[in-house]
């Protein structure tokens, strides 16, 4: 009898024999789990690091990407080692890990710039200060515990949640996510600070591909094939299916390669956004932004003693050093100001080229600080290396500030490379143009025309550059006297009066604020690129008081450099007067107010008799002739004169009504002089203040006491002028009236007229409207103590429009 077949039923396939399972159930025992384990944590950590070399492109060493790759390890694996652990052991774990590590990378980041303080004081300035200092920090950056701060604990971060989405979660897309946004955040800091990083991003895409492809290609029964063991049927339904995804998900990622790939090669060239110019660099206080006025008040007390310096052997065998405080490069007419763009530097400043045929010699100094104050830090020209005091640079002129400030007993040592410029290169060198020295070329407006006919007058004596440069110089220690009691000031009027100012009032004499300020601009009017340095130049090693406080002005020649030039009269000459050398053109005299004679006409021989009745053949009679040229006449007359008269009116009503207080103030005293001009009572340029206010009053008071002067009366001499005086800083409209005279109406506008001069923006609208009913009235009580005649002439004179403003 016969058996039914068996009934075979479908088993698990069963391990190989030389492939034992593991504890999970998956074949290959722990060495193959562990490879499995490892390319993630290592894609992790090579991604991370990658990071810090591409922002280390920026830094001046290695020490950064050192730091980071650190980072990326520690934070990696501990993420490994708690995976285990519940995940609410993790964070406090490796916030932990995080404190030691930012702690030992704080020590080691003093340690290479040589900071001093502790680490708990360093830590808590970093803390404070890490991103804005690493915003603005010069290029490349020296590692320092604020400049490496961010970047660490950035990268400890990444590492901790990258593990925790990729290790723990299993989500290793996901956790690539931490690692992308640190990448893309360095290359946004670097911006165009560094070349493209090309290297380091194909090598972030391989690193994530393989972590990406490694863990999925492993066996165990998750690779099984998924339609195993369906019906023939089903198994080719859904396998056309995951073809048809497949197909369609390619189709997708070609379509968005061909439009983005585009867009994304014309960013290879296109220049990044730099980040640093949203974020404001360190800044210098007000009393830094002009030390030139500081210059006086130092030379009021000599002795104070500003700072201490020790020169190492050898340094000063050529002679003490200048130590150089600030360089002035902006001049508005008004003040002289710094307007250096300080960049936070590390203990090693970016060396220059020095000029082609220079004599180089390096100094070193230790500067001890003691009653000098603000910012500035005195260095010799140009420094390159800073220790002891964290600093922010100027490379466009060498110059330093210690953003915290400075305090008594800073020590600090400074390491400068000086330059001697070539003499016989000098002598030949052309000056540059251009945009590039726009800056140092610009001549405000205002500049007095005395000034200006003083620079053309040496320009055109001396045709090279340097002859120019040097015929100021000269000029200058030929004719002008040093003083220590010299007001402060060097705006316009108070270089006016320095140089062509009466020697018994006060001019022709100044510090070496006055010299170097009157050189910088009398040789930006002959074209040369100029600007002002404030230091010190000390006799020798030790104290450096404020005697040894000085200005000088330097030139800036093609393939020279900045030259310095010395203005200073020599002690053991006598200055010359001005008037010697220069003479200033008078001004053209004030138009005759005395009418033209009339002409009697003479008798004209009567015209031969007509036709009786009848005018000229084929045109308009002689009457009509006559009537009508007359009445054209009159009306052209007329018309000329009411528009004399508006353009007058409108003249004074812009003077007074129009622009800020000080320039109010400034038309109403050009009002008051224009009417003394037509009074007859013209003022020169080198009049002060107080002298012009000294006319006007004598001026109304000849013409209200006397009757104006008829052609049989003959005229009255105007007495002489009082010697002039200095100006000097009037207190405003509350002034006390001018020693010997009393007080009026014009000594309060000149009061007003000098505020503004030396103080300029402290005027206010009400003294400006205060100043216009001044000059309104004395202008209308000068002009009512005319004649008839001449008060139409007043109104219409023409004078006023042409005469210079």
């Amino acid at each position: 009898m016969g058996r039914d077949p068996p009934v075979v039923t479908a088993a698990p396939p069963r391990p190989a024999v030389d492939a034992p399972a593991g504890p999970d159930g998956g074949p290959g025992g722990v060495p193959a789990r562990v490879l499995r384990a490892v390319p993630v944590p290592v894609a992790l950590i090579v991604m991370i690091a990658l990071a810090g070399v591409v922002l280390g492109r920026v830094y001046a060493d290695p020490l950064l990407t050192r730091l980071t790759a650190g980072a990326a390890v520690g934070s990696v694996l501990v993420g490994v080692a708690a995976r285990r652990l519940p995940s609410w052991l993790v964070a406090p774990l490796s916030v932990a890990g995080l404190a030691g590590w930012t702690l030992l990378s704080l020590r080691l980041a003093a340690s290479h710039a040589a900071l001093p303080g502790g680490l708990g004081e360093v830590a808590a300035d970093a803390a404070r200060n890490a991103i804005p200092r690493l915003l603005t920090a010069m290029i490349p950056v020296e590692p320092a515990p604020d400049t490496v701060l961010v970047p660490v604990v950035a990268a400890w971060l990444t590492g901790l949640a990258a593990a925790e989405v990729a290790l723990r979660a299993g989500r290793v897309l996901l956790g690539y996510l931490p690692p992308v946004l640190l990448y893309a955040g360095a290359l946004y800091v670097v911006g165009p600070n560094a070349g493209p990083a090309v290297g380091p991003t194909v090598v972030f895409a391989a690193v994530a591909a393989v972590g990406l492809a490694v863990p999925a290609g492993r066996a165990g029964p998750a690779a099984a094939d998924p339609v195993a063991g369906l019906a023939p049927a089903v198994r080719a339904a859904v396998r056309l299916r995951l073809l048809a995804a497949s197909a369609a998900g390619v189709a997708v990622v070609v379509a968005l390669a061909a439009l983005l790939a585009p867009v994304m090669a014309g960013q290879v060239d296109a220049r990044p956004v730099d980040p640093r110019r949203y974020v404001e660099p360190p800044q210098v206080e007000s009393l830094d932004e002009n030390p030139l006025i500081r210059i006086s008040g130092w030379a009021l007390n000599p002795d104070q003693k500003l700072l201490d310096v020790r020169t190492e052997a050898g340094a000063a065998d050529a002679g003490p050093p200048r130590i150089r405080l600030a360089v002035l490069s902006d001049y508005d007419g008004v003040t002289w100001r710094v307007g250096a763009t300080y960049r936070n530097a590390g203990r090693i400043l970016p060396a220059g080229e020095p000029a082609p045929g220079a004599t180089t010699d390096p100094v070193r100094q230790e500067i001890t600080v003691a009653d000098l104050t603000g910012k500035l830090l005195p260095a010799v020209p140009t420094p390159r290396e800073v220790t002891g005091a964290r600093v922010a640079y100027d490379p466009a002129t060498g110059t330093l500030i210690r953003p915290e400030g400075l305090a008594p007993g800073l020590r600090y040592t400074v390491a400068s490379v000086r330059e001697r410029p070539d003499t016989n290169l000098i002598s030949t060198a052309n000056v540059p143009a251009g945009d590039a020295v726009a800056r140092v070329l610009r001549v405000a407006d205002g500049a007095p025309e005395q000034v200006r006919r003083l620079a053309t007058q040496l320009a055109e004596e001396n045709g090279a550059p340097y002859a120019r440069a040097t015929a100021i110089a000269d000029f200058l220690a030929e004719h002008y006297r040093v003083t220590a009691d010299a007001p402060s000031g060097h705006a316009y009027p108070n270089l006016a009066f320095f140089l062509f100012g009466p020697r018994n009032g006060g001019g022709q004499r100044g510090t070496s604020e006055q010299f170097a300020a009157s050189f910088a601009v009398l040789g930006r009017l002959a074209g040369l690129p100029t600007r002002v340095v404030v230091g010190f130049e000390p006799k020798a090693d030790g104290p450096v008081r404020a005697a040894d406080a000085y200005a000088w002005p330097e030139v800036l020649f093609e393939g020279v450099g900045w030259v310095p030039f010395d203005p200073m009269p020599r002690p053991d000459e006598e200055p010359r007067p001005v008037e010697e050398d220069f003479r200033p053109k008078p001004e053209d005299p004030p138009p005759s107010e005395v009418p033209a004679p009339t002409v009697e006409p003479t008798a004209t021989p009567p015209a031969a008799a007509g036709p009786a009745g009848r005018g000229g053949p084929g045109g308009p009679g002689t009457p009509v002739l006559v009537g009508g040229g007359a009445g054209g006449l009159v009306l052209l007359v007329g018309g000329l004169l009411l528009v004399l008269a508006a353009l007058r009116r409108n003249l004074t009503r812009t003077r007074l009504a129009q622009g800020d207080p000080g320039r109010r103030i400034a038309g109403a005293w050009r009002e008051l002089t224009d009417a003394l001009r037509l009074a007859g009572h013209p003022v020169g340029a080198d009049l002060s203040a107080a002298e012009v206010a000294e006319r006007a009053r004598r001026a109304l008071a000849e013409a209200q006491a006397a009757p104006p002067p008829t052609p049989a009366s003959p005229q009255v001499p105007a007495p002489a002028s009082t010697p002039p005086k200095a100006p000097g800083l009037v207190r405003g409209p509350g002034a006390e009236p001018v020693a010997g005279r009393p007080g009026g109406p014009v000594d309060e506008l000149a009061g007003l007229l000098n505020q503004v001069a030396f103080a300029p923006g402290t005027a206010t609208p009400d003294q400006a409207e205060r100043a216009a009913a001044l000059t309104t009235g004395y202008v209308a009580a000068l002009r009512a103590a005319r004649p008839g005649w001449r008060r139409l002439l007043w109104t219409v004179h023409p004078g006023p429009l042409r005469w210079r403003r």
